[in-house]
């Protein structure tokens, strides 16, 4: 399957159970970016970080390869969506004061992308990339079962691109002069469904639904059903943000 027909497939979940990400992210990128214009987030699936974008910048141009998941994107008044490679934007020179890639980066032909956000890159203009691992239950026995399903049910059909998720983006090159930055992370309280939407969105979920014809979902569902206390809604889990920086045109 390729990039955009394995998250077409599940564009739906993506929209409706994916994530958002911390304000501070997003308050901490608008106050290090040289002005607030225009900012391209690229790779932007169903908009979760453009959306969240467009509360500090003039102009969010979100793009992505997938047709689906543009459709499914979350509107606002000032994210223009269009479907389109990360090495092939169609933005014009010099057009933006921030790229940022919210989960994403480790699909792209990394170089030919540098070279198409250095080109839209206004002088001084940020590059902020960003991704996730597997959220972690605070409590073991839960942990124990979602990391079973995720590393040993789903685990081989996880695309070669995982490992560079896994290594948290050290196994991609990345320009020169890292900023640094606050920590962030994800601190969330999920329901049980919430938890099964999310593992339906899975890149790795969609290959085992396209190689087998059967949907790994239940065997989650009835294990984690035993450990789950039906009295409890929700459940407490955490996902480390691993963000870099740099700046990807002079001034």
């Amino acid at each position: 399957m390729g990039n955009a027909n394995l998250f077409a497939s599940v564009a739906c979940e993506y929209a409706n159970f994916r994530p958002g990400y911390p304000a501070g992210l997003f308050e901490w990128l608008a106050r290090a970016s040289p002005a607030r214009h225009a900012v391209w987030d690229c790779g932007c699936g169903s908009g979760q970080a453009s959306v969240a974008l467009a509360e500090y910048f003039d102009e969010v141009f979100a793009t992505d390869v997938a047709p689906e998941q543009v459709t499914a994107a979350r509107m606002h008044p000032r994210v223009r969506y269009s479907v389109a490679p990360a090495e092939r934007s169609g933005l014009p020179d010099a057009s933006v004061d921030l790229v940022t890639v919210a989960q994403a980066l480790h699909w792209f032909d990394v170089e030919k992308f540098y070279e198409e956000a250095r080109r839209v890159a206004r002088p001084g203009a940020l590059l902020a990339v960003w991704t996730y691992p597997r959220p972690e239950f605070l409590e073991p026995e839960l942990d124990r079962v979602f990391h079973h399903f995720y590393s040993s049910v789903v685990g081989p059909y996880w695309p070669p691109e995982r490992k560079h998720v896994e290594a948290r983006y050290e196994s991609l090159p990345f320009p020169a002069g890292e900023i640094t930055h606050p920590p962030f992370a994800l601190e969330l309280q999920w329901s049980f469904e919430q938890v099964l939407g999310y593992v339906s969105s899975w890149s790795a979920t969609a290959r085992y639904r396209k190689e087998t014809g059967a949907n790994p979902v239940p065997l989650l569902r009835d294990a984690l059903r035993a450990a789950w206390p039906e009295d409890l809604p929700v459940k407490s889990l955490r996902m480390p943000l691993v963000l870099k920086v740099a700046r990807i045109r002079a001034t």
